[in-house]
């Protein structure tokens, strides 16, 4: 069976609320990123933006933006094979315990169950029916011993695409009134402003996709963007004096 498309189809999964990780973790850091650069400029500006001029802004803004958008697709890409590796890997020296020491490893299950709240009988009739099946014993002591879950259903490819989509989109926004206009004090300015609606759209996407409430969803995401903004305003400010 095709689990992501009965999700998708039984569930209403939506590719949003699937790929939910690898987006906020993208558009957060390209926003934060990108207006780091303004930020950091406009800090060492000591008579204003101007002083640096727009082109600095934009040639620095972009080259990060694209930078470390393809460095996060590519760290997110090779961070979940890494998970598969290393799954496959416990996985198989999970099997290969079961087979040399069944009991101990029958033990084991049967304790982890009593703990999940299972009474000792109905406990130890489950794990009797799993001996015969280690490939879902080793399923489960995975997650339940190691909190590993199986990487199958992931697709490496595909988080490090959304990862880089969600963070050159998103990571745009900070830059976009030095597109329009020259750059001075009112450019930055409206860069602040596109940053907080962007960090606000953020928010939103977390909400509409978890359900939990939206101002916990838009607070979170405002405090981290705007802790990172003011630190790289302050770093810019000292340096520049």
């Amino acid at each position: 069976m095709d689990w992501k498309r009965h999700r998708r189809e039984a569930h209403s999964q939506t590719r949003l609320q699937e790929f939910l990780r690898q987006i906020v973790y993208g558009g957060n850091d390209g926003i934060v990123t990108t207006f780091a650069i303004v930020a950091g400029f406009a800090g060492a500006a000591s008579e204003g933006v101007a002083q640096i001029g727009g082109l600095a802004v934009l040639v620095f803004g972009l080259a990060n933006l694209f930078a470390d958008g393809v460095s996060m697709g590519l760290g997110e890409f090779l961070s979940a094979r890494s998970e598969h590796d290393l799954y496959h890997r416990q996985r198989a020296l999970e099997l290969d315990e079961i087979a040399r020491n069944p009991e101990h490893e029958r033990m084991e299950l049967f304790e982890i169950l009593r703990q999940r709240g299972l009474p000792a009988g109905q406990a130890d009739t489950v794990t009797t029916h799993l001996a015969d099946h280690p490939n879902i014993m080793a399923d489960l002591m995975l997650t339940y011993e190691f909190g590993m879950h199986s990487p199958e259903e992931d697709n490496p490819a595909m988080n490090g695409l959304f990862t880089f989509g969600s963070f050159i989109l998103f990571g745009a926004v900070p830059l976009l009134p030095y597109f329009l206009r020259p750059a001075d004090d009112f450019s930055f300015w409206l860069s602040v402003i596109a940053t907080g609606l962007a960090l606000l759209s953020l928010g939103l996407l977390r909400w509409y996709a978890t359900g939990e409430r939206a101002l916990r969803c838009i607070l979170e995401t405002l405090l981290v963007g705007t802790t990172c903004a003011l630190v790289a305003y302050g770093v810019g400010w000292v340096v520049g004096g």
